[in-house]
């Protein structure tokens, strides 16, 4: 029987790209194998799975020799790629039952070994596509990565982790990213596609390889029950890469972009750099929500950071093209802010330090819940924002239209402080006059409605404080068994 020719020029990076879906914990032995088919053309192919997702590699040029198809262990053609010449082949071929052959050159010699395989009958079954593809313009996919980076990897929260391509507004999609602390949306594009998609994030997609090989073309298949969820396809000019979509409804995004900002800031464009040098180097005495604050002030901005809680913020001024707006200060986790200033979402919009704020450029944004000084969570959720409308493309804000949205949220404390002062006489003191017994009622609800909104960010703040504490927990657990290993190494050196 003939072998599969594997040039060690394509071998070698196409391994990185398989590595991305091969994990070392697979309980199945089949799925630490790669499939390796020659067709009748000549065309060689490998792919990967993990049962969820499928990624195939098709090698540059077909090769000699009559259809075949065998599973050779990932491990075993990594360790002998390492041993290969760049413009070495490494042959594979079948050998006695449930075994292949592998063979390469040592200098002027051939080495061959057999190594263990099983029946390719045990490797999953690629899913078919049959619909039809379509290209992604480089707009889409940029957006794409951009929403993955902005998406949940919180297991219980598996809706939110992937990139969503909202197609509910013809003419207008988005896609929109979150990971219920900061939201991440970009329009507007126009795909044919009949409904919304829910793409997983894989860090298969954001493999430069795989972004370098050419355009996108997107396929959606059809789903096998009507409880599944549709497959789909992106494929390049090599790779093929195939998963299901997450199987639910995604939250009703629109409805947490604010309008009626106040304050306005666009950044230098020629700084920019220099600024996410300088957030870097700012200390961070908030080790859970790293706030960092924003100070603008009539004809300057201000970044505030400092060492320890206990002391005062120190202002760092930073370069603008554009202040627009009363002086305002907002606190923000600053890797979402260096996170916008990388995507070149360089303008800034606050409504007060309590409310959204919003980094945008054109079609794309970021929404961002501020933090509290003393570095606490804000009481308000991500899910409870000001009134919701969406932005045009033109950047025009416009009526939000969805069954979905709830009434705007209750009024939050600064507003309720400006509330208190409007009803002052102009002394700081309440007016004499008695306040209707259904006023009173309904500031007694207001308060109780602080009050649960203090306790969810005060159990939110908690919540982070423990997930701290469990990474914590498994760096030193690392250290431990690393100190182990020493220790045993040590115990067996003979003097």
């Amino acid at each position: 029987m003939s072998k599969i020719a594997l040039p060690i020029a394509e071998l070698k990076p196409a391994l990185t790209g398989f590595a991305k879906v091969i994990s070392k914990r697979m309980t199945l032995p089949v799925l630490n194998h790669l499939k390796i088919k020659r067709t009748k053309d000549g065309w060689i192919a490998l792919t990967a799975t993990n049962l969820d997702t499928f990624v195939t590699l098709r090698l540059e040029q077909p090769g000699e020799g009559e259809p075949l198809s065998l599973l050779v262990s990932y491990d075993e053609l990594l360790k002998t790629s390492k041993a290969c010449g760049k413009g070495d082949n490494i042959l594979i071929s079948a050998a006695k039952k449930n075994a292949i052959k592998i063979e390469y050159a040592i200098g002027n010699q051939i080495a061959a070994s057999e190594v263990e395989s099983l029946p390719v009958e045990e490797f999953p079954p690629t899913p078919k596509i049959t619909g039809d593809a379509f290209p992604i313009p480089e707009a889409v996919r940029s957006a794409i990565h951009e929403a993955m980076e902005c998406a949940s990897e919180d297991a219980t929260r598996l809706v939110l982790n992937g990139a969503y391509i909202d197609t509910s507004k013809k003419g207008a999609h988005y896609v929109v990213g979150t990971d219920g602390r900061h939201l991440y949306s970009s329009n507007s594009f126009s795909l044919p596609l009949k409904d919304s998609l829910l793409i997983p994030s894989h860090k298969f997609l954001g493999w430069k390889e795989f972004n370098n090989d050419g355009e996108w073309q997107l396929k959606v298949g059809t789903p096998q029950t009507k409880d599944d969820t549709a497959p789909l396809q992106i494929s390049s000019r090599r790779w093929r890469y195939i998963t299901r979509q997450i199987d639910g409804n995604y939250p009703n995004w629109r409805q947490v972009i604010p309008t009626a900002f106040a304050t306005s800031v666009e950044f230098d464009p020629d700084s920019v750099a220099q600024m996410i040098q300088t957030i870097e180097r700012m200390p961070d005495h908030d080790k859970i929500n790293h706030a960092l604050g924003i100070e603008v002030k009539r004809n300057s901005v201000n970044l505030l950071c400092k060492p320890a809680a206990d002391q005062p913020w120190m202002p760092v001024e930073i370069l603008l093209s554009l202040i627009k707006g009363p002086e305002a200060t907002v606190y923000l986790n600053r890797h979402l802010l260096i996170k916008a200033l990388e995507f070149g979402l360089l303008r800034l919009d606050i409504i007060d330090s309590l409310s959204p704020l919003r980094l945008s450029n054109e079609g794309r944004q970021i929404i961002v819940m501020p933090t509290r000084p003393e570095g606490m969570q804000p009481a308000s959720s991500p899910a409870n924002p000001p009134p919701a409308k969406e932005q045009n493309g033109n950047g025009e804000a416009e009526p939000v239209n969805s069954d979905t949205n709830q009434p705007a949220a209750s009024t939050t404390a600064a507003q309720e402080e400006r509330n208190t002062m409007a009803r002052s006489n102009g002394n700081g003191h309440e007016p004499e006059a008695s306040k209707p017994a259904l006023e009173t009622a309904v500031e007694q609800v207001e308060a109780v409605k602080a009050s649960i909104k203090s306790a969810v960010g005060g159990l939110n703040e908690l919540l982070d404080t423990l997930r701290q504490v469990q990474r914590d927990q498994k760096s030193t657990d690392k250290d431990v068994q690393s100190v182990r290993i020493t220790l045993e190494k040590l115990q067996s050196v003979k003097l």
